[in-house]
């Protein structure tokens, strides 16, 4: 919960715009300023204060603690301009909450942490539990000085700049070690416990296995993912609670599925009891791994048999892969998913040209793997290559990726040993057409005009059921150099299902500073204006120019006479 804090009627217009925005996640705190921020102090996870800094930094004073305990706080100004992070950055969230409330505000977020001042990774904010000297290895990166990755798990790890040796390390580790005095251990979550129990077992008796099989083994419990098991136990109390104190969730399969699991300790007793012949090891061995701790059973202090039994094994990390549209150009056209990838991404695959677009998002660390026009496969083989190596990577392409772009080489080449998101882009044709004014209001199709990986005989087949079809038209490569004869051959083709008054829209580098765009007429266009940088749009029977605007009815009224646009 985030607690709001106000003291003027200026700040108590922002906050409860925050308030209207985040209604779930938000919680007011009126009355006297410091009996307010006292009260939220001790009963939510992030405060925003709307007070001056001086005010803010004498109220939490006698209440800090520790850092990695203590709420975040984010410190607005009265006048809405400045939104600044001021108490647990990174523990308590502060730093992301003050871009997330700057940007609602329209306020300026102001963080002063050194590793996000720099754009480089906090190792406290990664997403793995950390250990060791965080703030000594956090400063020798700043600093540039050599810091070693010691990874004894493979696992995707957003970019850093690390080396193969230096006097301080980040250790990759889901061993039960110490962190040296100039080392930082980060857990990735790779082990699974597999976890069979008999009714009634209860969660004390599963627990003690659970800790004994890691301790034994030389494991931390800081890096199990989850407890796995068959599903006639998914609500087994003892499974249940021993869950919910490691703080991981309990992940379940039918009995059918785990007796497909070959295991080394197969049993009599679970295949009578719920049909397979293993639970703890073939729950734990489900999604493959490697089996570090074969089945065990409890001991228990009364000499009774034994009610619980485990398996641990260590799954290893899966490469992922982010295929990312960065629009067709413009900077605040590129969504905040998309930059967010970005700066995820340690191996970024892309045509040079767009890699010198987003250059600048790029935290220190990345590795970046660029290469030239027509090289579309060799990036796609690429990217899923290096995904499969265990890394982060983002794959760009312009526009949306899945539209004539890198997503579907990509994916053609990648299968499920790695884990794939897709991140949407705008499109050229919706630049253009945003541009143009509203031409694709109705029914529309894009159409590459490019022969390079399509015959000429099935893009012309598709040219023409679109013509017969009556659809709004889009069409991409429409002409180059070596290929001058392919849009005129398509407009042809309209045109014999088309009046020549039928408009058309001409853009070129949509979103770009040089953009151009101006509305012709299918009779009128002449191709030869047109380039490899150009979206042409062809209307449809009911398209119309109106004040200069390319506009396609919702409807068809028009064509009875009437300006009134279908509901």
């Amino acid at each position: 919960m985030i607690g709001l804090i106000s003291a003027t009627a200026a700040g108590a217009a922002a906050r409860d715009r925050l308030a209207a925005a985040w209604p779930d996640r938000t919680r007011v705190y009126d009355g006297p300023v410091g009996e307010a921020v006292r009260a939220a102090f001790a009963e939510c996870e992030q405060l925003v204060c709307f007070l001056a800094t001086g005010a803010t930094v004498r109220l939490l004073a006698p209440l800090l603690g520790d850092k990695a305990a203590d709420p975040g706080v984010v410190c607005v100004d009265e006048g809405g301009r400045f939104a600044v992070s001021l108490v647990g950055g990174h523990a308590g969230g502060a730093n992301a909450l003050a871009r997330e409330a700057g940007e609602l505000l329209g306020a300026e977020p102001v963080v002063t942490t050194a590793t996000d001042a720099v754009g480089l990774a906090g190792l406290d904010t990664l997403g793995l539990p950390c250990e060791g000297a965080v703030a000594a290895v956090s400063r020798a990166l700043l600093d540039g000085e050599p810091v070693a990755l010691a990874a004894e798990v493979a696992w995707p790890l957003p970019p850093l700049p690390l080396a193969a040796h230096g006097a301080y390390t980040v250790r990759l580790t889901d061993r039960a070690v110490r962190p040296g005095e100039r080392e930082v251990l980060l857990r990735p979550p790779s082990l699974v416990v597999g976890v069979g129990a008999s009714k009634g077992a209860p969660a004390e008796e599963v627990l003690a296995l659970v800790g004994e099989a890691l301790r034994e083994a030389g494991l931390s419990p800081r890096s199990v993912a989850e407890l796995a098991t068959v599903d006639a136990k998914a609500d087994e109390p003892g499974i249940v609670a021993a869950a919910e104190r490691l703080g991981v969730p309990v992940v379940t399969y039918t009995a059918g599925e785990l007796a497909a699991v070959e295991v080394p300790n197969p049993s009599t007793a679970p295949l009578t009891a719920v049909g397979t012949p293993s639970v703890a090891e073939a729950a734990a061995l489900a999604r493959g791994g490697e089996l570090l701790v074969p089945k065990r059973k409890s001991v228990r202090a009364d000499g009774r048999p034994a009610m619980a039994t485990c398996a641990v094994v260590r799954r290893p990390g899966r490469g992922r892969l982010a295929v990312v549209g960065l629009g067709p150009g413009a900077r605040d056209l590129l969504t905040p998913r998309a930059a967010a990838e970005l700066r995820r991404a340690s191996v970024l695959v892309g045509l040079d040209q767009y890699v010198d677009q987003i250059r600048d998002l790029l935290r220190p660390g990345t590795r970046v793997l660029e290469s030239g026009l027509g090289a579309e496969e060799e990036r796609a083989r690429t990217a899923v290559a290096e995904a499969r190596a265990g890394h982060a990577v983002a794959l760009i392409g312009s526009g949306d990726a899945g539209v004539y772009a890198m997503a579907s080489p990509a994916l053609a080449e990648a299968s499920d040993d790695i884990d794939v998101v897709g991140v949407p882009g705008v499109t050229a044709a919706l630049a253009a057409g945003a541009l143009l004014g509203a031409p694709l209001g109705h029914d529309h199709v894009s159409i590459s005009l490019s022969d390079l990986h399509t015959p000429w005989e099935v893009i012309e087949r598709r040219v023409r059921a679109a013509a017969e079809a009556d659809l709004v038209v889009t069409f991409y490569n429409p002409r180059s150099r070596g290929r001058d004869w392919q849009l005129p051959k398509a407009l042809a083709i309209l045109s014999g299902h088309r009046e020549a008054t039928t408009p058309v829209g001409v853009v070129r580098n949509a979103s770009r500073p040089d953009e151009s765009g101006r509305v012709t007429t299918l009779g009128a266009l002449d191709p030869a204006t047109v380039d490899m940088m150009t979206v042409v749009t062809v209307g449809n029977t009911a398209t119309r120019n109106i004040a200069g605007r390319m506009v396609t009815p919702r409807g068809y009224r028009w064509q009875n006479g009437t300006q009134e646009e279908a509901r």
